[in-house]
């Protein structure tokens, strides 16, 4: 505005080129003292930003304040300049000033009202959009709790019964199994604090399981691991893989008449790591298959990964696969 009535002074010989500078300094020193009074009073109506048409009616209403105010202060402030310089300060008649001003005034208000409700607006979205993140975040992890301690006491039930079925028959047996079960307890306890752990860790403790329960299952059962070593340090959701070597061992030899064999992989898969857990079994599953043990681990990896990982449940000629699929993160702690 000062640009602009400095450029209107230089076309005007009745115009002195320091009358516009002073003019148009008063009216912005007065209106940054009502902008200042503004932005105190502004968090009062942050409550009503939701309510569009209520939050500027608030703001409106000063309005009524601010023009009278505005003339009042600005006209008094030119009077007292020119006097000081000693000149005379001549303007339009009082009832077009105050015809004018309000005009002008309202129409800055309303400008600068729309700003700053833009900027408000998109502070409290983006408030609340943190507010939403971290809510998410804390329901996820305490989700992600909740479907470890499923899994734990269901891993322990079975591991239990197996040994308990041995404790009569063959209590060496019974009683190796027990320190197995013990080691794997253990390092199950230490990576319950962490939602990943690394793939070697993980098949640290499956081999344990593994262990425990070829024991019960002796001769019956003959493992495979086809691990690709460079994948060792990927991280993987802690106790992923557990549940789904005991539905193998519970579906495919359990039922099994002849002895079986399960494979367990690791490999890379372009940008994914693809964990294979087969039974042979010629026992038709539904690939949407809701047991305990997958339904938790589709929602661990839901929660984790939300669409970039997959489950996947097929039955082929003569085994059943499950395929786990999830991006490749090197493990960090």
């Amino acid at each position: 505005m000062i640009a602009v009535g400095f450029q209107d002074a230089l076309r005007n010989p009745l115009v002195r080129w320091w009358e516009p500078l002073l003019w148009e300094s008063s009216s912005a020193f007065v209106a940054t003292l009502w902008f200042l009074l503004q932005r105190r009073a502004d968090a009062a109506y942050a409550q009503y930003l939701d309510r569009p048409w209520l939050w500027f009616t608030h703001h409106a209403k000063w309005l009524l304040l601010l023009i009278p105010s505005f003339i009042v202060s600005t006209y008094l402030l030119r009077h007292g300049l020119y006097r000081l310089l000693g000149e005379e300060y001549r303007h339009e008649p009082w009832s077009f000033i105050i015809a004018y001003e309000s005009v002008k005034l309202t129409l800055f208000v309303s400008l600068w009202l729309g700003i700053i409700f833009g900027f408000n607006s998109f502070a409290q979205w983006r408030s609340q959009r943190e507010d939403l993140l971290a809510a998410q975040k804390a329901l996820a992890e305490s989700q992600l709790l909740q479907l470890q301690g499923q899994l734990r006491p269901h891993f322990l039930f079975n591991a239990l019964n197996t040994i308990s079925s041995l404790m009569h028959v063959d209590p060496m047996r019974a009683d190796r199994l027990l320190a197995r079960l013990g080691d794997l307890l253990r390092m199950s306890l230490v990576a319950s604090n962490k939602e990943l752990t690394t793939l070697r860790e993980e098949l640290r403790m499956l081999e344990l399981y593994a262990q425990i329960m070829g024991e019960r299952f002796t001769g019956r059962v003959t493992l495979a691991w086809n691990i690709d070593a460079a994948m060792l340090g990927a991280a993987v959701p802690t106790l992923l893989l557990q549940p789904l070597l005991e539905n193998a061992f519970k579906h495919g030899v359990e039922l099994a008449q002849d002895a079986a064999l399960i494979r367990i992989e690791a490999r890379q898969q372009n940008e994914a790591l693809e964990l294979v857990v087969a039974n042979s079994s010629t026992t038709q599953v539904r690939p949407e298959s809701t047991g305990i043990g997958l339904r938790n681990c589709r929602e661990r990896l839901r929660l984790l990964y939300g669409e970039c990982a997959t489950l996947e449940l097929a039955q082929e000629p003569t085994e059943v696969v499950v395929r786990v699929r999830l991006p490749y993160r090197e493990y960090a702690p």
